[in-house]
């Protein structure tokens, strides 16, 4: 359907009003609206809507199927993906996860194996139209050594199809050694990445915050926390960061993940923590498939009562950008999944309600993310932008989000991409003890 050449016209194209600011046309009940698409040297050159502009008769009619911009998936876990077959979660628990996670990562994690698993997982996330990803690297005490240089030659074997961004991972309790934490901080510097740390309520919480912003201010550093993912409504360390960020004047981009226990915590406790998110200026990202697999599972054969997942609605409505993500992929904290971020917003519109009205929620896999990881003109379909876009078959959201679309067509550059997922297989090898 997209020929093989630098320039032609999409007719009768099917895009959403939060993707395409500033076109003048009229949008049905969920933003949509028909569009010709003018493709020029790589380029957008042109977005009008259907019949105010004269598409020549070699134009593609597309016959009202969606358009999308290429995904953004702003937290994932690349260097523990796919490690499932070798290292399962032997509960499905939170604890069993990061017991097995932690174990494996001791005793197989060599820069040959995260090779290997990081880009089988840049593949498929490729294939199904990301076009950046922010990976969580864990940075405990050696790994770091071995997993910050693999990741930079990956963002450089990348680079053009993938803009790969890698934050450090590690419990906050880790900031104690100062001294350590410090190098650290200078080594994630030194390879333009992400300081992150995942808090938890320990004593002297608010301490560590502080030195974890000191660092990120002298170095020039974004924020990427973990934070909350527990159903205790006693975990506030979401309020707490937002806090240090307020006391220590911080400007930087702030994204914190999962924030849980929010969702549990009484409604004076959650009014003061959103005012202070929206005043600190923080971003939020839910992890709706991977807090669906964790969270609330009892082990004692009684159905789980709660979704997992943050009060992003309420976030949204005081301003606060709020975003949904991948997270893990086949590893103890996941056992499915494969980077396609159609999948995770189709999961998020069915556990978080994003729809009724679907008003600009596709923006948290695109537009909203994008911004957070300060990448220009990502995550939109703007004239002058470039030829960047997913085209699927459905032709409405009910149809979109009702099949895996596993035959869409991504394209980059103003060109099909082969969409060739690598083969569970070429893993076998790293399985075997």
């Amino acid at each position: 359907m997209i020929p093989d050449s630098a320039s032609y016209r999409l007719a009768n194209a099917r895009v959403h009003r939060s993707l395409t600011s500033g076109l003048a046309a009229t949008y049905d009940n969920d933003g949509f609206t028909l569009v010709d698409i003018a493709i020029a040297d790589g380029k957008i050159s042109s977005i009008a809507a259907h019949g105010k502009s004269k598409a020549p008769t070699e134009a593609i009619d597309l016959a009202g199927r969606i358009v999308l911009p290429c995904f953004v998936d702003c937290h994932t876990h690349i260097d523990k993906g796919h490690i499932w077959p070798r290292k399962p979660n032997p509960d499905g628990t939170f604890m069993g996860a990061l017991n097995a996670a932690g174990a494996d990562r001791v005793a197989r994690w060599s820069a040959e194996d995260l090779a290997k698993r990081m880009d089988f997982s840049l593949r498929s996330a490729y294939a199904h139209g990301t076009k950046a990803l922010r990976t969580h690297l864990d940075s405990v005490a050696p790994q770091e050594e071995i997993s910050w240089p693999v990741f930079e030659t990956m963002r450089e074997a990348w680079r053009g199809r993938i803009e790969l961004q890698g934050a450090c991972l590690l419990g906050i309790e880790g900031v104690r050694d100062k001294k350590w934490f410090d190098r650290l901080a200078k080594r994630v510097a030194a390879a333009k990445g992400v300081l992150g740390v995942v808090t938890y309520m320990v004593p002297d919480l608010e301490e560590l915050l502080d030195h974890v912003f000191a660092q990120a201010i002298k170095h020039g550093l974004d924020l990427d926390f973990h934070a909350d993912e527990t159903d205790d409504i006693a975990a506030i360390s979401l309020k707490k960061i937002a806090e240090a960020a307020l006391w220590n004047g911080f400007e930087g981009k702030i994204l914190v993940g999962h924030c849980c226990s929010l969702a549990r915590q009484p409604d004076l406790e959650v009014l003061d923590t959103l005012d202070k998110v929206a005043k600190a200026g923080l971003a939020v990202v839910s992890l709706p498939m991977c807090n669906l697999y964790l969270q609330d599972r009892r082990g004692d054969q009684t159905t789980p009562r709660w979704r997992g997942v943050t009060l992003l609605h309420e976030m949204k409505a005081r301003g606060i950008p709020v975003a949904v993500a991948s997270d893990n992929t086949r590893d103890p904290f996941y056992a499915y999944g494969d980077l396609d971020m159609l999948e995770v917003y189709r999961m998020a519109t069915r556990i978080l309600h994003f729809d009724h009205p679907v008003a600009d929620w596709p923006q948290a896999v695109t537009a909203t993310p994008a911004k957070v990881m300060r990448l220009d003109g990502f995550g939109t379909l703007a004239a002058g932008g470039d030829a960047d876009f997913i085209l699927f078959k459905g032709r409405s959201w009910t149809e979109l989000l009702s099949r895996p679309e596993s035959d869409r067509i991504v394209v980059r550059g103003g060109r099909a991409i082969e969409r060739q997922l690598p083969d569970y297989a070429e893993l076998d090898e790293l399985m075997v003890e």
